[in-house]
């Protein structure tokens, strides 16, 4: 599989499973009776910032193991570092001018950060199930 066909695999599952699952936090939301403008608001920016945090980690991971391919191991697992850090730098600049511009439920932004495990593991596990690992 080329890398373009890849990345975009690997996102647009994430941005599936992300706003699946944040349609059913909304859900919530409403069912407990919290629900207003900025949980939609949350869920939607939360979903966005969760799978650009995503696809920016396959295309670093993929732009190390071409270093690696190329005998710069050092310079892949670098990359790989200088990634984790500024991708945790990057979120946290962003969920804090999302705080602060006080149009976003906390909450709702927050959680689908957490989603993402969960989609990948279970993609995961279905594609080893179904016999389709890449």
């Amino acid at each position: 599989m080329d890398n373009r066909k890849y990345v975009l695999s690997q996102v647009s599952t994430v941005l599936i499973g992300e706003l699946l699952l944040s349609a059913l936090m909304v859900g919530v939301f409403a069912l407990l009776g919290h629900f207003d403008k900025s949980v939609l608001l949350g869920a939607a920016a939360g979903a966005v910032i969760a799978t650009l945090n995503h696809m920016v980690l396959v295309l670093c991971v993929m732009a190390a193991s071409e270093k690696a391919e190329k005998q710069d191991v050092k310079g892949g697992q670098a990359l790989v570092q200088m990634s984790y850090m500024g991708r945790l730098v990057g979120l946290f600049l962003i969920l804090v001018l999302c705080a602060k511009s006080g149009i976003f439920n906390l909450i709702a932004l927050v959680i689908p950060l957490v989603f993402t495990r969960p989609i990948l593991t279970i993609t995961d596990h279905f594609n080893k199930k179904g016999g389709n690992e890449a």
